[in-house]
């Protein structure tokens, strides 16, 4: 079931709409639901902790919780909280071996949309790379 929002829109009687085009884009518009799990997501993704895990997952491949940690400069109980949030939305994905817990980005979406934003920030010199 779409949850599309019908807000009505005021338009001022001069103002140029093309009619067509603004009925394309809200009938392929994600629907609330999904704006909202998004919204969610990448709000994890605002807390540089998490992006240092994201982007050592992302060069380190699977790690385990220790690793992770020294990696980053984050204590365990940092990185495992860090991580457990990142697994409930699916970001990344864990494999148990014993006592130890291995993780890795959930999939290739999440590898691209991380590798992807790290180039755009490289790219428009924001890193001072």
């Amino acid at each position: 079931m779409n949850n599309r929002s019908n807000v009505a829109v005021a338009i001022a009687p001069d103002a140029c709409v093309d009619a067509e085009r603004v009925a394309h884009v809200r009938s392929v518009m994600p629907d609330d639901d999904l704006v909202g799990d998004l919204s969610e997501v990448f709000g994890l993704l605002a807390d540089p902790g998490r992006l240092r895990l994201l982007a050592a997952l992302l060069e380190g491949g699977e790690m385990c919780v220790c690793d992770l940690a020294a990696a980053t400069g984050q204590s365990m109980s940092a990185a495992s909280h860090a991580l457990r949030l990142l697994r409930s939305h699916r970001v990344v994905k864990v494999r148990r071996a014993g006592r130890m817990a291995y993780y890795q980005l959930a999939d290739s979406h999440v590898r691209l949309l991380f590798d992807l934003a790290i180039t755009h920030m490289r790219h428009d010199g924001k890193t001072g790379e």
